[in-house]
């Protein structure tokens, strides 16, 4: 059948009363380990010559004095060994193999050799150990050692057989896949991206389940049972965070996190799982999508996030990988860029692009009437050539203050121009546009009340197209009606100018 015999080291004379001792020898010469037949009847005398000085802790003992243990290996005697040993060893004979057996036992193989003398110093009659020796050409040995005192010897320990069994590739290929599995680990913990592994078995059983039951549109069996999302997002099941994960979440332990997952993943997240549920139900393993997550503090989460089944999991989605990029601050750029293309910086109010735009939409589509509300912040120049650019700007500020407060959506304010400002209410007729008027007026008299200082002052002037009219007239109407409101402000004020629109 090939291979050693599978209890050579219980193995008795008797045991095999029917083979000769020619069988033996064979057996022993010709056995795919590496056989040794030692004499350690000396260790004995010395073992029993300690006991009869009062040691009982061998390991102590040994430890109290080093040299000691050199004693103890110097006793122990090489009889005989097999061919395969003296292969192994890259010995030529056992006489060689004995004059250099400092080339196979040293370093530090004497302190890893306590470990068996204290199985024998137990009571054991027999040992097992792993250590390392050396080829006689110099090339290390990982080896797995047994010995066992023969039957009809215990109480001489003349006769041990001992085996040696050479494990260097495994050692080597089990030092390869931990070192390989560190690397993988280290990969995981220490990569710059929040790294989650985790278990959608759950989800995928409760999806065949459906497929069993005829449900053949999905997309539209969760818009119509959104129980069926929750259901599935309560089934995830993390199984692993990377540090990184902690540090964007804002959790001290991964316990702590996994306990408050459901912190994490709610609220606009069930929409985007929702999607994630129909291309995995139409075979989508790898998914990508921007999603909102919560933080434990409650602060809100822009990702990018990148969804992959592992290869050899796609039949029972049991291995997900999920990494997630925090976009947040890209998102809130884009949201500031987005925010002054339609805003005026300085007052905070909407800008002439977005009033371009969304009086050419209101023109196209209504609703009808639209009102147009034509404003001006009065002495602008003046305030600007006398007391500085930087008073001017307060004034335009709090203009935009007044306007944010009185004007409520439908309608909107913006600033079109220098200190021209605009409100377009749609929907609103003659009366309702008075009444915004009205309401600007009265906000207008609170700020003035509130700023000490420089009076703000505006000219307002109001115009209504009605269905089938010219909006743009309506704007030129509502321009005139403001400017008539203006020249009376500056007649009451008794100031001159040089240009109505300054």
């Amino acid at each position: 059948m090939g291979g050693p015999p599978p209890l050579i080291l219980d193995m008795t004379y008797t045991d095999l009363a029917p083979s000769t001792d020619s069988d033996f020898e064979q057996m022993f010469e010709l056995a795919p380990v590496s056989l040794w037949l030692e004499d350690y009847s000396g260790l004995k005398r010395l073992f029993d010559r300690w006991r009869s000085q009062g040691i009982t802790d061998l390991a102590a003992h040994l430890a109290e004095r080093p040299e000691r243990l050199a004693q103890c290996t110097a006793e122990f005697r090489i009889l005989r060994v097999n061919r395969h040993t003296l292969d192994l060893f890259e010995a030529s004979s056992l006489h060689e193999l004995q004059a250099r057996l400092g080339e196979v036992f040293r370093d530090d193989i004497h302190q890893r050799v306590t470990a068996e003398l204290c199985q024998l110093w137990s009571g054991q009659l027999s040992f097992s150990n792993q250590t390392y020796n050396y080829t006689l050409g110099g090339q290390r040995l990982e080896v797995r050692i047994r010995a066992r005192i023969l039957q009809g010897h215990e109480a001489t320990w003349d006769r041990v057989l001992v085996t040696l069994e050479d494990v260097t590739r495994q050692e080597r290929d089990h030092l390869l896949l931990t070192q390989r599995e560190a690397y993988a680990r280290n990969l995981f913990e220490l990569s710059p991206v929040s790294l989650w592994v985790e278990d959608f078995s759950a989800i995928r059983n409760l999806m065949t389940d459906l497929r069993e039951r005829g449900i053949e549109d999905f997309a539209t069996f969760v818009q119509v049972h959104p129980d069926f999302v929750t259901r599935c997002m309560e089934e995830i099941r993390v199984i692993d965070v990377n540090r990184h994960t902690l540090h964007l979440f804002g959790a001290d332990t991964k316990a702590q996190l996994l306990k408050q997952v459901g912190q994490v993943f709610r609220d606009e997240m069930h929409e985007s799982f929702k999607s994630q549920l129909v291309d995995l139900w139409n075979g989508k393993y790898f998914q990508q999508r921007e999603v909102v997550n919560y933080a434990l503090s409650g602060n809100l989460l822009h990702v990018h996030m990148q969804f992959h089944i592992m290869p050899g999991h796609e039949d029972r989605w049991d291995m997900v990988l999920v990494s997630l990029v925090d976009i947040t601050a890209r998102k809130k750029a884009e949201a500031y860029l987005e925010y002054l293309g339609k805003h005026d910086v300085l007052t905070q109010l909407r800008n002439r692009t977005f009033y371009a735009d969304e009086l050419n939409r209101l023109s196209r589509k209504g609703p009808w009437p639209i009102s147009v509300l034509a404003i001006d912040l009065n002495g602008l120049k003046r305030i600007n050539d006398e007391q500085g650019h930087a008073a001017g700007d307060a004034l335009l500020r709090r203009a935009g203050e007044v306007l944010t407060k009185a004007v409520d959506a439908p309608a909107c304010a913006a600033r079109i121009g220098g200190d021209e400002f605009t409100v377009l209410m749609p929907g609103a007729d003659e009366q309702a546009a008075k009444a915004m008027q009205e309401r600007i007026a009265s906000v207008l008299d609170l700020n003035n009340q509130y700023y000490s200082g420089q009076h703000l002052s505006l000219s307002m002037g109001a115009a209504t197209c009605l269905p089938g009219g010219s909006l743009e007239a309506t704007v030129q109407q509502a321009d005139h009606a403001m400017y008539e409101t203006k020249a009376e402000y500056y007649r009451t004020q008794h100031l001159e100018r040089r240009h109505l629109g300054q």
